[in-house]
């Protein structure tokens, strides 16, 4: 294994955290990820994802994924969405209930 990095076991919150890091450059070498909590209503802010490719992982709750110029899609339960490298995009909680998700990153 590359580096000093150990194979880990990271208990998630079950509820309430808005943003919780589950990976960062002190558990792993390049991969990165966290836990997402959106509320009814809420969006996590159009961002890019740069160098990265990110796949977002639906947990709980539904909403929609929106990037660059492409119409928004529906997200839930269940479902992946998957961002390629250098893509400007936004995930919306349009559902009743909390949307929580994973996001996985990693350098393309």
């Amino acid at each position: 294994m590359a580096g000093d990095k150990k194979p880990l076991v990271i208990d998630l919150p079950l509820g309430g955290s808005e943003y919780f890091r589950i990976l960062d450059e002190n558990r792993a070498e390049k991969m990165r990820s966290g836990l997402v909590t959106l509320k009814p209503g809420e969006e996590v802010g159009a961002h890019d994802t740069e160098d990265y490719e990110e796949l977002i992982v639906v947990l709980e709750g539904s909403g929609e994924v929106e990037a660059d110029s492409a119409e928004r899609k529906k997200l839930g339960r269940g479902q992946a969405a998957y961002n390629p490298p250098h893509t400007r995009h936004n995930v919306l909680n349009t559902g009743a209930e909390p949307m929580r998700y994973i996001y996985i990153v990693s350098k393309a």
